[in-house]
């Protein structure tokens, strides 16, 4: 069976959204974990709370997405600027402590529709969808807060510049297992935000980018990348 676009089951995600700041996520069944999530403290009880574990907030006014992470590399090449925690922390450069498709639903409670992910077959056609704005907010060594785009943090290793393209909301997949009828949101392995083309990413960059290991053109700036364990957040908004 062919996979689908994410649909009413992330619609139900998104009426969480919008009513119930603090609930648990009704949804595709989560990827495989470690460990039980733990509750941390609601840092922006004024915002709304897509779930009681996830840490992601909805800031209705300012049409914003905030997602809490921290930094687990901060050097070497990357494919996914951003996967959910244990997932694929080996090659992103933040690990967010909710699930991506939370942060599916929190972008479509402030507006934003999905296009639809990269293909490759019968030849590549890049991701479509609205941009998407990232910015990273976290607390220096002296306690200062700082903030910059998430670009700034990934090095182009042929021009030696930070990334210059924005990311697009490509929406992932939804794959129904034909035999029990359960579905699995697919960026839930890891392809939360990607710097590599793949068609189960989130947010995906519009422009042709490798996953072959030999071929990976973006690696964390270092000396930009704060420490890693350094608590981050994520700020996303509609694109320019």
């Amino acid at each position: 069976m062919p996979p689908s676009r994410p649909s009413a089951v992330l619609a139900a995600l998104l009426v969480i959204a919008a009513c119930h700041c603090g609930a648990a996520a009704d949804g595709p069944p989560e990827a495989p974990q470690a460990e039980t999530p733990v509750a941390r403290p609601d840092r922006h009880p004024d915002l709304k709370r897509l779930s009681k574990t996830g840490e992601v907030w909805i800031d209705p006014i300012r049409k914003q997405v905030v997602v809490g992470a921290k930094v687990v590399l901060d050097k070497g090449p990357i494919e996914v600027f951003a996967c959910p925690e244990r997932t694929k922390e080996h090659e992103a450069l933040v690990a967010t402590r909710s699930l991506a498709q939370e942060v599916h639903a929190a972008l479509l409670a402030i507006g934003l529709e999905p296009g639809r992910p990269v293909r490759f077959d019968p030849q590549y056609a890049p991701a479509q969808g609205p941009k998407v704005k990232i910015i990273m907010r976290w607390k220096d060594a002296a306690g200062g807060m700082q903030e910059c785009r998430a670009q700034e943090w990934i090095r182009n290793t042929k021009t030696d510049a930070h990334l210059d393209a924005d990311w697009v909301f490509a929406g992932s997949i939804l794959w129904k297992d034909p035999n029990d009828g359960s579905q699995y949101y697919q960026a839930e392995g890891g392809d939360l935000v990607c710097v590599s083309n793949f068609p189960a990413a989130t947010l995906d960059l519009p422009v042709e980018s490798s996953q072959s290991n030999e071929a990976l053109l973006f690696e964390a700036f270092a000396g930009r990348v704060p420490p890693r364990d350094t608590e981050v957040e994520m700020i996303l908004s509609a694109g320019d």
